[in-house]
């Protein structure tokens, strides 16, 4: 198996930067639009041998070292007893937003695997599908992410009411964290028995708290959830969007791996961070709409930074955007590759 991927993870030498990307399937992919004219992303994210499919499109067509299981971090709500639906060009719709500490009361804990069991069958599948050629990589969502969706009802840019509960109801909100972070914690670690060879923990809008909130109100319930999921023994790896003010309080939360965005210079990230992490990234994921040269140009810049020490694993700062050229995506992982 090209195991470059998990060695990078552990810091060890590599015969060549390992590559995948956030978002590898998906609409950038025509393969993956077929499917979608015939499905809905929940219906692919429930049904094992769609799921696997698209788990793999990339992998069959990229110069990628890792697959990622195809899922949706919101999985884990329902279940919870906060149902959602994803409407056509807006994103997740959350039909019952929590809005206050009776809200946060209703809501269940994750008592049993089996309500996610198709996401545990998928990787079951992937694991044979997938042997003997890259690694597998599950993941979730982080509390703060999971609760900004809940609340919020959606996407935000401001997260004003995710915040509003967050201040003016702590108790309600450590609450709501510590009950994700119960159900994400063994949510990772259930991946991991199916046959996950690492996790990644999202924390996609994490990028809206300073250092000190971040500490109060996000890092006990990340903690939890990186401890749990480290105790299982694969690499875990800790990602955050908007992190440049975060880097060594996210560290502190955990991780063997920190995914950083282009906000920030990789080799200043790291000098943060610390050498005794593996680090992920960071080109900017517009790049791949502009031309070759100023992509090519960022990608070494990236490997540039990195300076070929141990534990650097290359990926776009979030994930690949729908508009992306598939032929971009090929040339950026076989360039990385190369250099």
């Amino acid at each position: 198996m090209n195991d470059r991927f998990l060695r990078a993870c552990r810091r060890e030498p590599v015969d060549a930067t390992p590559v995948w990307f956030m978002r590898q399937a998906g609409r950038y992919m025509a393969e993956y639009r077929a499917l979608r004219e015939r499905h809905t992303l929940l219906d692919i994210c429930r049904n094992p041998e769609l799921a696997v499919e698209v788990t793999l499109q990339p992998v069959n067509r990229l110069e990628v070292d890792a697959a990622i299981l195809f899922s949706d971090l919101l999985l884990p709500l329902e279940p919870m007893g906060i149902p959602f639906t994803f409407a056509k060009g807006e994103g997740p719709v959350i039909h019952e937003p929590l809005r206050s500490a009776a809200d946060v009361d209703r809501v269940r804990q994750l008592e049993s695997r089996e309500t996610l069991d198709h996401v545990l069958a998928t990787i079951r599948i992937l694991r044979r599908e997938l042997e003997g050629r890259v690694p597998l990589i599950g993941f979730a969502g982080a509390p703060f992410t999971l609760a900004s969706y809940a609340i919020e009802g959606g996407a935000s840019r401001s997260y004003a009411r995710t915040k509003a509960l967050m201040y003016g109801e702590p108790t309600a909100w450590h609450l709501l964290c510590d009950k994700f972070a119960a159900a994400i914690g063994d949510y990772l670690v259930a991946q991991v028995e199916a046959g996950a060879q690492a996790v990644q923990l999202f924390d996609s809008w994490i990028g809206a708290l300073g250092p000190g909130d971040y500490r109060e109100f996000a890092l006990p319930h990340t903690r939890r959830i990186l401890e749990a999921a480290a105790a299982t023994a694969v690499p875990v790896l800790h990602f955050g969007t908007g992190t440049a003010t975060l880097l060594e309080v996210m560290a502190e939360a955990g991780g063997d791996v920190i995914g950083v965005d282009w906000r920030i210079p990789l080799d200043e990230a790291w000098e943060r961070i610390g050498h005794d992490r593996a680090i992920q990234g960071n080109l900017d994921p517009t790049l791949l709409l502009g031309p070759i040269d100023r992509l090519l140009g960022g990608a070494s810049d990236v490997l540039r930074r990195a300076a070929n020490r141990p534990g650097h694993i290359f990926n776009l700062g979030h994930g690949i955007l729908p508009e992306t050229p598939v032929d971009k995506v090929e040339m950026l992982a076989h360039m990385a590759h190369r250099l």
